[in-house]
């Protein structure tokens, strides 16, 4: 039986690892603004499905993480992917029975207020400006969490091999 839980636990790891890497994926510079924090998406997929196994100590450890590989402030993301994840676990028994367009609605909040808090801590470094660029992500995210929903759901079902 431990082999299993460590078995998918080496899931989310992997799957948490390729987040990391479409986030600081190098896109065309046209493209870098529709780039969605994947990292974030993953992180609510699987503190949803498995709330005991994925909570803020995770959101915090690859919001560091996320943080160090952007460049960004250091705790910038960690803070944002914690108070979202706070409260994905908090709503985790309704989430599971939404369907996929509540889900994206749910979806679409979480990361509007993960760059929320992004742009207000950038604020209070030096004054910015919101542009047209800071829904991209936002809508892009959401757009794409029916595949992400799909992919990982593929991936926390399928068999181990032998």
């Amino acid at each position: 039986m431990p082999i299993n839980n460590y078995y998918g636990f080496g899931r989310i790891i992997f799957s948490l690892a390729c987040a990391m890497c479409l986030r600081i994926a190098p896109w065309p510079y046209d493209l870098a603004s529709f780039n969605p924090d994947w990292v974030l998406m993953v992180l609510i997929y699987w503190s949803i499905t498995f709330p005991e196994r994925v909570g803020i100590f995770h959101a915090w450890t690859f919001g560091l993480l996320t943080d160090v590989l952007t460049g960004r402030l250091l705790g910038q993301y960690a803070l944002a992917y914690s108070l979202v994840i706070y409260i994905c676990l908090k709503l985790h028994k309704r989430l599971r029975r939404f369907p996929l367009l509540q889900q994206e609605l749910f979806i679409f909040c979480c990361l509007l207020l993960s760059q929320l808090l992004l742009f207000l801590i950038k604020n209070l470094q030096h004054p910015a400006q919101l542009h047209g660029t800071f829904w991209w992500p936002v809508i892009t995210g959401t757009l794409c969490w029916p595949v992400v929903y799909t992919l990982l759901r593929f991936v926390r079902l399928s068999k181990p091999v032998k």
